[in-house]
C-alpha cells in the first residue's frame, strides 16, 4: 500500500514526465510526426501506471492529451482542434493511454498481492515450522524420559530380583546361627546347602547381568576389541553348544552343518557367545522334549549363514525388530515368561555388525516356532590383531 506522500508525488512525477517529454519531443516538431509523439507520450504514461499506479496514470493520459493538441495538433498554440481527425487521434489518444495505464496498474496491483501472498506464506511457514520444532522437541523429550524411566525400571527389577533371593537366603542361614534353645534350628544339611546353591546361583545371575551391561556400553561406546583369528564354524557352534548343555538337558538338539564350509576370520569368544544367546533364548522359550535346529550353511560366494531354530510360539512380526532394543523381551507381554535381561538380543546385534555382519528373526521353516538367521563374512585381510571396531560400524537399537 502507498502512502499520502508517495501517492503526492506519483501526481507531480506524472506531471513533470508528461513537461520532459513534451520539452524533449517539441525540438523535432519538423522531422517527427504526431505519431511518434503520440507513442512516446503512451511509454511515460505507461511508466507512471507502473511504478505510482492507475489515478497519476490517468492524470498524465490527460495532461498529455492537452500537451499533444497544444504543442503539436494545428493550430499549435491553441487547444482548439481543427480538423475532426484530430478529435478521433486524441480520443483515441486518451482512450489508448488510459486503458494502458488502468491495466498496467492492476498487473502491479497483481504483483504487489502475489508479494504481499508469497511473505505471508512464508511467515506462516516459518510460524509452523517452529511450532513444529518445538514440539518436536517436546515430544522427544517427553519419549527420553518415558525410555529412562522404562529402562530404570527394567534395570532395578532385574537387579532387585536376584538381590531378594540372596537377601532371603542369607537372612535364612544368619537366623539359623543365632538358634537357642528359645528358637531351636529349623534346618539340616541340605536344606543349609539349598540355601547356599540359591546364593550362588543368584551372585552369577547378578554377574551375568552386570556383564552383560558392561559388554552393551562398550558396544554402544564403539569400544568392543574384537580378537578376530582364522577358525571353521564346527568349533564355534561346538564350543556355543558345549557352554549351553545345562539349558538345554531338556530339549532335543539338532545339527544341520553343510560339508567343506570355508573357515571364518573372526573372534570366535564373541560369535559363540551369540549362539549362546540364541540357543539360550530358544531353550527359554520352547516347550521341553522339543527340538532346537542349528544349521550352518554357504550363502552366496562370500558369506556365511548360521540359523537357530526352536519350536516355541514364535515372534510377532511386529516385534521381530523390537526384540533387539535393550530391556524389551517378547515375553514380558505374555503372562509366565521366562526371566531374562531382555540384553541377549542386542549384544548378540552389537557382535554381528561388529564383524560387518547381519541378524534378523523369521518364522521357522516349519511355521511353529522362531528362527534366527546370522550372517556372517567368510573372510578378510589374514592378520591376528586385536581390531577395535568405530562407533559408526555398530548399529544398535536404542
Amino acid at each position: 500500500m502507498q502512502s499520502a506522500d508517495q501517492k503526492a508525488a506519483g501526481y507531480v512525477v506524472a506531471v513533470l514526465a508528461i513537461g520532459a517529454a513534451i520539452a524533449a519531443l517539441k525540438p523535432f516538431t519538423t522531422h517527427i510526426n504526431q505519431t511518434t509523439v503520440a507513442l512516446a507520450l503512451l511509454l511515460v504514461v505507461l511508466f507512471i501506471a507502473t511504478r505510482f499506479g492507475s489515478k497519476p496514470a490517468v492524470l498524465a493520459a490527460i495532461a498529455g492529451v492537452l500537451s499533444f493538441n497544444f504543442f503539436f495538433l494545428p493550430p499549435v498554440g491553441t487547444l482548439t482542434i481543427a480538423e475532426p481527425d484530430n478529435w478521433i487521434a486524441l480520443a483515441a489518444f486518451l482512450i489508448t493511454a488510459v486503458t494502458v495505464g488502468e491495466l498496467s496498474a492492476r498487473a502491479r496491483r497483481r504483483a504487489e498481492e502475489a508479494e504481499a501472498g508469497r511473505r505471508e506464506i512464508e511467515r506462516l511457514y516459518t510460524e509452523l515450522r517452529d511450532a513444529f520444532e518445538r514440539a518436536s522437541e517436546a515430544e522427544a523429550l517427553r519419549r527420553s524420559e518415558r525410555l529412562k524411566s522404562a529402562l530404570l525400571d527394567a534395570v532395578t527389577h532385574d537387579i532387585r530380583t536376584p538381590l531378594t533371593s540372596i537377601k532371603a537366603s542369607v537372612t535364612t542361614l544368619l537366623d539359623e546361627l543365632r538358634a537357642d534353645a528359645n528358637n531351636p534350628a529349623t534346618l539340616d544339611s541340605e536344606g543349609r546347602r539349598e540355601m547356599l546353591e540359591v546364593i550362588d546361583e543368584e551372585t552369577d545371575r547378578l554377574n551375568r547381568f552386570v556383564e552383560s551391561l558392561l559388554e552393551l556400553a562398550r558396544i554402544e561406546a564403539g569400544q568392543l576389541d574384537l580378537r578376530r583369528r582364522w577358525g571353521t564354524v564346527e568349533e564355534i557352534i561346538t564350543a556355543a553348544l558345549d557352554r549351553a548343555k545345562p539349558l538345554t538337558r531338556r530339549h532335543q538338539i539338532e545339527l544341520g552343518i553343510e560339508d567343506e564350509l570355508p573357515t571364518l576370520r573372526v573372534d570366535a569368544r564373541a560369535v559363540a557367545e551369540v549362539l549362546y544367546s540364541l540357543v539360550d533364548n530358544a531353550a527359554k522359550y520352547s516347550p521341553p522334549a522339543t527340538k532346537i535346529k542349528v544349521t550352518a550353511s554357504r550363502l552366496g560366494a562370500e558369506m556365511l549363514q548360521i540359523a537357530v531354530e526352536d519350536e516355541g510360539p514364535g515372534i510377532a512380526p511386529e516385534l521381530r525388530e523390537r526384540v533387539f532394543d535393550k530391556f524389551f523381551r517378547a515375553g514380558r507381554l505374555t503372562t509366565g515368561s521366562p526371566a531374562g535381561t531382555g540384553l541377549g538380543l542386542a549384544i548378540a546385534r552389537g557382535i554381528v555388525e561388529a564383524h560387518s555382519g547381519r541378524i534378523w528373526i523369521e518364522e521357522a521353516a516349519t511355521g511353529r516356532g522362531a528362527r534366527v538367521v546370522v550372517v556372517l563374512p567368510c573372510g578378510g585381510e589374514d592378520t591376528d590383531t586385536t581390531e577395535q571396531m568405530s562407533k559408526a560400524d555398530i548399529v544398535l537399537s536404542a
